[in-house]
């Protein structure tokens, strides 16, 4: 039985999420993405074992920790723990109603539209992951990720309209039909495409240690 974490595990249960989304709980999951003890743990966060242990108990309930063996210290044996994945995304289900969905968003060049569409993406992704890994299977997707910067508004408008016409293109080019002549399904498996584009972030400039010269 294969017990390596997980790259990323989608939360779409809204008690786990509950039981997740609280700092000290957060923190105890941080140290154990490598087998960890409770008792390593609290010594290394510096709060009482019992208090951790207790953290750790909600955790392992909730599925968030799994047993990772046993090992000796100091004449006892010490029961360790590893997080079940390196990283945990919140599904937009979790919300319920309040989830974002695009079909209701009115302007589809807004912020709102681009984040709906990515909060979609994170729901079918959570439903399909989960049904692969039950089949035992590899979810087949595509990503595409670049960083671009444009001079001027009118070049970042020229190379809206060119991406526009490159993927209606391929898109014609090779999708099949989505409906049979009698009405029915198109052949093959449907797939969902989507492409945003947004400004990056402001990069903080590192912090250096500027060593000052010893008289």
């Amino acid at each position: 039985m294969n017990t390596a974490p997980a790259d990323v595990e989608c939360i779409s249960e809204v008690q786990r999420a509950g039981v997740l989304l609280q700092p000290l709980r957060l923190e105890i999951l941080c140290r154990a993405r490598t087998p960890q003890s409770a008792a390593a743990i609290a010594e290394q966060m510096g709060l009482p074992r019992q208090k951790v242990n207790y953290h750790v108990r909600q955790l392992e309930e909730a599925r968030f920790l799994r047993r990772a063996g046993r090992r000796l210290k100091r004449n006892l044996v010490e029961q360790r723990y590893q997080a079940t994945a390196r990283a945990y995304v919140l599904a937009p289900q979790v919300l319920g109603p309040l989830k974002a969905l695009p079909q209701e968003e009115q302007d589809r060049f807004s912020a709102g539209y681009l984040l709906a569409l990515t909060s979609q993406a994170q729901q079918d992704l959570s439903v399909l992951m989960e049904a692969a890994e039950k089949e035992g299977k590899r979810l087949p997707t595509l990503s595409l990720s670049a960083s671009i910067r444009f001079r001027d508004p009118r070049q970042r408008q020229q190379f809206t309209e060119a991406l526009q016409d490159a993927v209606t293109e391929v898109i014609g080019r090779f999708t099949a039909p989505d409906r049979a002549p009698d009405g029915g399904p198109g052949q093959g498996r449907p797939y969902r495409l989507f492409l945003g584009c947004h400004p990056a972030p402001p990069v903080k400039p590192a912090k250096t240690n500027q060593a000052k010269d010893q008289p």
